[in-house]
């Protein structure tokens, strides 16, 4: 009936004739064809093909950017166009002589007066952290600026600086410690030894005849012993030392801290601080602020010239003179030199006190040799220095320093020539300029 068939292989048929789909392999994340490997190697290279292929799905952090500049002509060209904003035009602006908004507005600028108030009573010390980071940043960018010129990346100018400005202060404490050390382990050496003159002395006998001082004394150190209150109130004091002390260090942790991110941030900020100006005036605000942290800039690096200037004189004369702790005294007169006008009396006075240990003619002559130099720096170091940073006439300079260490201490008496070099600056851009139109 049929024909007979022979079996025999049966050969695939091509995917176009037999319509069949092909088959698909195994895809491999990040996609491509990739060759297989056997052993180790094999297993390593695809676990770092793996590694470099991004997870699907993810995306790169979401950053808060300014928004980009439209210049004048544009705006003007697409409010004509569109005739208002995408979300609609806006409505007729509310008239500012309305009781209800007159009112409204004075109300919420009480508010916002009180609240700002209330912030910056609570907050004085961390204000004035930030203030100091910020005096110490602009200080230190004119370096950072000068190594970026010499083709040294931002990030690894502002480590240079930070190092050395640590190392200084490094040195400084170093040298600072030790010697306090020494000197206090001898004064409490010396204490048994000066009461028991004292005690031993006819002045004292004679005192303690008709006055009676040993037992007056005996008779408060029982009373203070038998009052529970002595106690509590000096561990309490050894707290509050304690943690003035702590305080102290963190603060200095939290200016360092913030002096490095303002540095960093710099540019950052300098744009983001323009573009609060109206664009019509930010040519003029930009090139203000930017004439005043170059003075501020000036005025730190040149204080710091001259301080270093003072305490190399000051050293090289305390050693040819054998003044004791010379380095301690150096340290002492170049961080006495920040402070304008008085600092350099008060090293002087310092040092000259100290030197009269060795003797009235050792002091004389440190004397002699100290104030004769702050003459030559106020003629002639200064000057020459300082002719690239501010200018501030005496008189202004001096009311200045006495009215910033009154309201901040040190850092106000710091800050207050660099301060009244741009309050000054303000004055003879802005406002004179603008009465002289009238």
């Amino acid at each position: 009936m049929g024909e007979n068939h022979t079996a025999g292989p049966i050969e695939p048929e091509s995917p176009a004739a037999s319509g069949a789909n092909p088959a698909v392999e195994q895809p491999v994340l990040g996609g491509g064809q990739r060759k297989a490997h056997h052993g180790v190697i094999g297993f390593a290279q695809d676990i770092a093909h793996r590694l470099r292929t991004p997870i699907p799905g993810a995306q790169p952090r979401v950053r808060f950017e300014m928004p980009p500049l439209r210049e004048a002509n544009e705006d003007d060209g697409n409010d004509a166009e569109d005739g208002g904003t995408d979300l609609g035009e806006p409505g007729p602006r509310v008239s500012k002589g309305n009781p209800i908004y007159v009112g409204l507005m004075g109300t919420v600028g009480v508010g916002i007066a009180l609240a700002l108030y209330y912030i910056a009573a609570h907050t004085t010390q961390l204000l004035l952290w930030i203030l100091a980071a910020l005096f110490i940043a602009l200080g230190l960018d004119p370096v950072v600026r000068w190594l970026e010129s010499h083709r040294v990346p931002r990030a690894l100018g502002i480590s240079v600086t930070i190092v050395a400005l640590l190392a200084v202060l490094g040195a400084f404490f170093g040298t600072l410690i030790p010697a306090m050390v020494d000197q206090i382990t001898q004064l409490v050496n010396n204490v048994p030894t000066w009461i028991q003159d004292f005690l031993g002395s006819d002045f004292y006998r004679s005192i303690d005849e008709q006055f009676g001082i040993k037992n007056r004394i005996t008779e408060e150190l029982q009373k203070l012993g038998q009052d529970s209150t002595t106690v509590t109130n000096l561990f309490g004091g050894v707290l509050g030392v304690g943690s003035t002390i702590a305080n102290s260090l963190f603060g200095v942790l939290v200016v360092v801290v913030l002096s490095l991110y303002f540095l960093s941030a710099m540019p950052a900020m300098k744009v983001w601080a323009y573009r609060l100006a109206p664009r019509s005036r930010r040519r003029r605000v930009e090139a203000l602020s930017e004439e005043i942290t170059r003075s501020v800039g000036n005025y730190v690096i040149g204080q710091v010239c001259v301080a270093v200037i003072n305490a190399g004189f000051a050293f090289i004369v305390m050693t040819i003179l054998n003044v004791p702790f010379a380095a301690l005294l150096a340290f002492v007169v170049g961080f006495l030199a920040f402070i304008p006008l008085v600092g350099g009396v008060v090293a002087g006075v310092i040092i000259s006190l100290v030197a009269l240990t060795g003797g009235w003619q050792t002091g004389l002559i440190m004397a002699i040799a100290y104030f004769g130099y702050l003459q030559f720096e106020a003629y002639f170091v200064s000057p020459r220095i300082m002719q690239r940073a501010v200018a501030v006439p005496g008189p202004v300079a001096v009311i200045s320093v006495i009215a910033g260490g009154s309201l901040l201490g040190v850092l106000g008496a710091l800050i207050a020539i660099p301060t009244a070099a741009s309050v000054m600056l303000l004055i003879r851009e802005v406002f004179i300029t603008r009465q002289d139109r009238r």
